[in-house]
């Protein structure tokens, strides 16, 4: 007899970064000489002292269950962190500490959404925001933002899709996949339509410390009282301090929405792992000059990414002021050699052909980009991308 799968899960797609960064690494295991501009990681070690910390916890025995929100500790030093970079106040008891920041997203949908209800998602989008949605019976409706604004998110784009079902706006700023920062004075219209609206918003401000060229990133509960109030802000460890398989994000918000929040998160996970807590207080608590050392360098390579690919006739990309992604328009190619007709099939024979690993736009959202992540050597970038002009010089 055959199980039976349920239709929320069915419906469900795989993650194809993830999918891609999995056919790289196979590659790389058969002895290829490949090039990954794939997953959105850090290339960089963990910073020692973070290390060190985690290390210590378990030699001293720190290895049994906390409270499932979060040891106090952490929670206090999540609450000082945001203050401390956005002005925002929360009280440790509004913190609830998560196995990541993609869980800290879904379980903020989880308590604000009921079956049918909408949530809207400005495009190109983080492609798990969608699939949350659809995962918790919501249904995901776009918010088009366009390149030739710097991918802009405007009010009245917020409001013309906000529907009568309409109950949560997801932001991302920094953004993936295109690094755009949204403006704070673009960013207050869209409060104004929020609170005419009543949309909740979740927030996802993991990349807030990554952005260059003077861009500041503006955390979405700084704008007013009233923003504060219907927001969840996520953020983590995991970028910012190079500590993507600690799994350590959070969630912090109004206590209305927090304590069912962390109540969810007693019946899911219980709590994140014990040892990584420790090693994330090291980190934000801690020496920060290594992380504007990383973010330094992540600069460079923007920079270098940015002035190879405008070289490579045919290509086109808004630069990209946070994040370490570039956003590139490749739908030119598309047709020039049978079977390349979209950003699938271009990622596929770009990976087959030239051991170059992207992630297809159509996973953002927009079918006519392909991402890279600039998380790699300035040797694998002049690499990588020399193989890009060979390819697309190939299909035209």
């Amino acid at each position: 007899m055959a199980v039976r799968i349920g239709k929320k899960a069915a419906s469900l797609s795989d993650s194809l970064t993830l999918a891609i960064d999995a056919r790289y690494k196979a590659l790389v295991q058969a002895g290829e000489d490949a090039v990954s501009f794939g997953t959105g990681e850090p290339d960089f070690p963990t910073p020692a002292p973070i290390c060190e910390a985690g290390i210590r916890s378990i030699r001293d025995g720190f290895t049994k269950y906390t409270p499932s929100s979060g040891i106090p500790e952490l929670r206090k030093a999540v609450a000082a962190a945001i203050e401390r970079d956005s002005g925002v106040r929360y009280a440790p008891g509004e913190v609830v500490v998560t196995s990541g920041a993609k869980q800290a997203v879904y379980e903020a949908l989880a308590v604000l959404l009921d079956e049918g209800d909408e949530v809207l998602v400005p495009a190109p989008y983080w492609l798990s925001y969608p699939e949350m949605v659809r995962a918790l019976g919501g249904v995901p409706v776009p918010v088009p933002c366009r390149e030739e604004e710097g991918w802009r998110l405007r009010a009245d784009a917020v409001d013309r899709a906000a529907g009568p079902r309409a109950r949560v706006l997801v932001l991302n700023s920094p953004n993936n996949p295109t690094g755009a920062v949204l403006e704070r004075s673009d960013l207050a219209e869209v409060a104004e339509v929020c609170r005419r609206r009543d949309l909740a918003v979740v927030s996802d401000e993991i990349y807030d410390r990554m952005v260059y060229d003077g861009a500041r990133n503006t955390c979405f509960a700084s704008l007013s009282e009233d923003a504060r109030s219907r927001t969840v802000t996520v953020s983590g460890v995991s970028k910012t301090y190079a500590m993507t398989g600690w799994r350590i994000g959070w969630a912090a918000g109004p206590s209305a929405v927090m304590g069912p929040l962390g109540n969810l998160q007693s019946h899911l996970s219980s709590n994140a792992a014990a040892a990584s807590q420790k090693a994330a207080l090291a980190a934000l608590t801690g020496d920060q000059a290594e992380v504007g050392s990383m973010v330094g360098k992540f600069d460079a390579r923007r920079r270098l990414v940015t002035t190879l690919l405008n070289g490579i006739p045919g290509i086109r990309l808004a630069a990209p002021r946070g994040a370490f992604y570039v956003f590139v328009r490749v739908d030119g190619f598309y047709g020039k050699r049978k079977g390349v007709e979209g950003s699938v099939a271009f990622c596929e024979a770009l990976l087959e052909e030239r051991r170059v690993a992207c992630v297809p736009g159509s996973a953002f959202g927009d079918d006519r980009y392909v991402r890279l992540s600039y998380a790699t050597s300035e040797e694998r970038i002049r690499k990588g991308i020399e193989r890009i002009g060979l390819f697309v010089g190939g299909l035209s």
